[in-house]
């Protein structure tokens, strides 16, 4: 059977068949003052083959995502970590539509050549927005996707916004300098303990880590209680093992935080 690659960015795409449903509800998690506003937008798209068989039972590219008012630099930055998460081509398309009809296109052509009426492909994809306050918009960026392997493959990822600087913040906004091995070690001793592991366990036999040494990546979220990494699947663990959620609170971290950073409110 011939498998079409899933390339990970660390997505997806869809045809335009778009509804709004107005600004979303108010959670606990989200402030009431200075936040962005936006509707959320939904693309749907069949394939060919589907007729009258319900969504669960053919190809169906879908994707979810807030479009912000007036706020065109956070909308482009959701569009390409969307367009870019499960690519067929390792590369972000220039549209949603785009990727929708190259995700379609590929179906087609495995049909082709494996004819069996049960196979269909999936694609599914959101953006959502998981908390905000004065100068920051945390986004959610995840989905699902099958393409004919032996299992599907899943990917969650994030945007921290700085709605001030109007720009996405990364870990060195973040940290002073020099913070790197500092950081690594508070990780590791709370990936440690989550993972049931002593300090000096191997992390050879059933971890992912480069030369079997522990590593942080920058898939990471900012919340008012800490950062929230994770780990994909294949990422640091075999594919059944799942995703791999680690979070830092701010307190054994707070001596390396920049003090004017967005966190900065959170430690004190």
């Amino acid at each position: 059977m011939k498998t079409i690659c899933i390339t990970c960015f660390i997505a997806i795409c869809f045809a335009f068949t778009s509804c709004q449903w107005g600004v979303p509800e108010k959670k606990a998690e989200t402030a009431t003052f200075d936040t962005l506003t936006y509707t959320y937008k939904t693309l749907h798209e069949r394939a060919a083959d589907c007729g009258n068989k319900p969504d669960s039972a053919c190809t169906v590219v879908q994707i979810k995502y807030p479009v912000f008012t007036n706020q065109q630099t956070l909308n482009d930055s959701v569009k390409h970590k969307l367009t870019i998460m499960f690519a067929m081509d390792g590369k972000a398309d220039s549209s949603i539509e785009l990727m929708s009809k190259k995700f379609l296109q590929a179906y087609a052509d495995f049909k082709k050549n494996d004819a069996r009426s049960d196979m269909f492909f999936t694609l599914n994809s959101y953006a959502k927005v998981i908390f905000q306050d004065s100068s920051l918009a945390a986004l959610e960026v995840g989905g699902y996707s099958y393409q004919g392997g032996a299992h599907g493959g899943s990917f969650t990822g994030f945007i921290n916004w700085d709605t001030k600087a109007n720009k996405e913040l990364t870990l060195d906004d973040l940290f002073i300098a020099g913070y790197q091995d500092k950081l690594k070690a508070v990780a590791e001793k709370i990936f440690r303990k989550d993972e049931k592991l002593s300090d000096t366990a191997s992390l050879a036999n059933n971890y992912f880590f480069k030369d079997n040494k522990f590593a942080l990546n920058d898939n990471f979220s900012i919340t008012p209680t800490g950062l929230k990494f994770i780990y994909n699947q294949y990422e640091n663990k075999p594919y059944a093992a799942g995703i791999t959620t680690l979070v830092i609170p701010y307190s054994p971290i707070k001596s390396l935080l920049r003090p004017n950073s967005v966190v900065a409110k959170y430690t004190k």
